[in-house]
């Protein structure tokens, strides 16, 4: 069902921004899942709000490239392919290796604390509350993760080019969390990342960023190819 349940738009604030607001919090939260279809009466009903603030902030997500339109013009939540996480993840990797290395280079002590209150966060969500987090929560500690690395070079725009791909990681990260949320126990190998950047070792905190995200890509892209054959199974029994 799109949107769970009927939501009041606040009047004291912009109807498109609002519409927007929530719409993106319901697509990378995963309410609205990959692939699902987004229909302007459908929305203007739960939203309780006119089409034309609603088509504006449609056209916002598209212009994100957070909805796509299908091959009918009908707009949808995007679905990444296996293709697409590899070049997201290559996108990844070359923004954080900056990341990391300015990171060594200038971190100060409360952002070094920063950073690693993200690992502790991690740890204690997998351990203490395992089934008490959405897997957007969990998703969002380790976005605070490799965002307080960012943050550490001083370079706002590479903190914002980082932003706009995890808009996309996070999407494509919802897309296999349904099938295997143990693809976000990764505490350790962030903490691997930390400790080379508290110690001022660019080398080892590069390796082991780029250790750690290829054998994300490598899980990710393993999940959406257990995703995709489980829906052409059920498409043939569908068609039998």
């Amino acid at each position: 069902m799109l949107l769970s349940s009927p939501r009041s738009i606040q009047r004291s604030q912009s109807l498109r921004e609002q519409t927007y607001q929530v719409l993106r919090s319901a697509i990378l939260s995963g309410e609205l899942l990959a692939g699902s279809r987004l229909v302007e009466t459908q929305i203007a009903e739960k939203l309780q709000v006119s089409r034309t603030p609603i088509r504006e902030a449609l056209q916002q997500l598209q212009q994100e490239q957070l909805i796509v339109s299908d091959e009918n013009n009908n707009l949808r939540v995007v679905s990444f392919s296996p293709a697409d996480a590899k070049h997201l993840y290559r996108c990844r990797l070359v923004l954080e290796q900056e990341s990391v290395t300015e990171a060594c280079a200038y971190a100060t002590a409360e952002q070094l604390a920063k950073i690693e209150l993200a690992i502790l966060q991690a740890e204690k969500a997998i351990v203490q509350e395992p089934n008490q987090l959405t897997s957007y929560q969990l998703l969002h500690i380790d976005y605070q993760f490799h965002r307080a690395i960012a943050e550490c070079s001083g370079n706002p725009w590479l903190a914002l080019l980082l932003d706009q791909l995890f808009d996309k990681m996070a999407l494509l990260r919802m897309q296999t969390i349904q099938q295997n949320p143990k693809v976000l126990e990764i505490s350790c190998e962030h903490r691997q990342i930390y400790e080379a950047i508290a110690q001022g070792n660019c080398e080892e905190a590069v390796i082991a960023l780029s250790n750690h995200l290829q054998s994300s890509q490598i899980r990710v892209i393993h999940e959406i190819e257990q995703l995709q054959n489980q829906q052409l199974q059920n498409q043939q029994l569908q068609d039998q």
